[in-house]
């Protein structure tokens, strides 16, 4: 019976799965990371050495107050200057007191000293050079949740923790950054629990505006709740099997921002990887399959990239594999996809 069995999985994958790839794009056609039209530029222009088109767009973006783009900029500028860092060396050499320069400068600084051995010394000692950067923010909340991020690596107490969760509060209630920031602080892998940090990101999502990308922080709750603990191996964390119910109403969250959008934007693009890499864990593999869809060309290293993975490949295969299961799950002779009910983790 387990040949035959075999046999129709077999037959089932070879029908449908051709069809199912119908609303994907193509393989070939998957950017990662693709940069936007603002930030392309100031990238290329960083690649040939010019430093004046990443200082102007951080400019605009401080003087306007578009602070999620700003927060998106710094961390794709510094992740560019990890490697390529002359352009940033030569800014800094010209304008020592821009403040644009100094926390790109400050952003990369954090992001190799969380690469030590020695993390939580290494970023205790940039506490000179990240302090003056959130004295001097005024209304940005960029530096607080740069802030955040350090103090969370630098083993900071809660008092302290919440002393700049408060400020950061303070400039922009709803930064997506920095609920970031204090989710992962909160999990199970810091300093909290799953119930914590599903408490603290499902409050934010009641509590923020419609289409604001705080909406999906129950999802980002989910994946934390659906990584090892440290220590851990392979194994899921203790009472995930009971937090389930709850890792699914967050994807039903997160389903429903994703709607709001039109597939294929590049604004929501990380959150639908993160979405997709929650349903396909759940054996979602309908809603998973519709997620890859509405991803459109836009794959992000995030959440495909942790633990050392190479992250466009991991996208590509985790699709591919999202189709198949889809495929050999649906009747032989029904419509590619028409599964009774929703494919949950009962399907494994």
């Amino acid at each position: 019976m387990s040949f035959l069995r075999a046999l129709v999985r077999t037959a089932r994958t070879a029908r449908h799965a051709p069809r199912l790839a119908a609303g994907l794009t193509p393989d070939d056609d998957v950017l990662l990371d693709a940069p936007d039209g603002r930030l392309a530029p100031a990238l290329v222009a960083a690649a040939l050495g010019d430093p004046e088109p990443a200082a102007k767009l951080l400019a605009t973006t401080r003087d306007a107050g578009e602070w999620e783009d700003r927060d998106r900029y710094v961390g794709r500028l510094a992740t560019f200057a990890y490697s390529r860092g002359e352009w940033l060396d030569r800014w800094l050499e010209a304008a020592p007191r821009d403040p644009d320069a100094l926390l790109l400068a400050a952003q990369l600084a954090v992001r190799r000293a969380w690469e030590s051995p020695a993390r939580a010394e290494r970023l205790r000692e940039l506490d000179p050079l990240l302090r003056p950067l959130t004295e001097d923010a005024g209304r940005d909340p960029v530096p607080w949740r740069l802030a955040l991020d350090h103090a969370r690596g630098a083993h900071a107490g809660h008092a302290v923790f919440e002393g700049l969760w408060e400020q950061a509060l303070l400039r922009s209630p709803h930064h997506y950054g920095c609920h970031v920031a204090a989710l992962k602080y909160l999990s199970a892998q810091w300093y909290g629990s799953q119930r914590a940090a599903f408490d603290f990101a499902e409050q934010a999502a009641d509590d923020a505006a419609p289409g604001s990308l705080v909406r999906a922080l129950p999802v980002r709750a989910a994946y934390e709740g659906l990584r090892p603990l440290p220590g851990a191996g392979r194994d899921r964390p203790a009472g995930l099997a009971a937090g389930g119910a709850r890792i699914d109403r967050a994807a039903d969250r997160g389903l429903a921002l994703s709607a709001a959008f039109a597939a294929g934007d590049p604004w929501p693009a990380e959150a639908r990887n993160l979405l997709a890499y929650v349903l396909v864990e759940r054996g979602r593999w309908e809603e998973a399959l519709a997620e890859f869809g509405r991803t459109g060309p836009y794959a992000t290293s995030f959440p495909w990239a942790v633990g050392g993975h190479d992250p466009l490949r991991r996208f590509l295969a985790t699709r591919d594999r999202t189709r198949t299961e889809l495929a050999r799950r649906s009747p032989l002779w029904g419509r590619a996809g028409a599964i009774p009910g929703r494919s949950g983790p009962r399907g494994h």
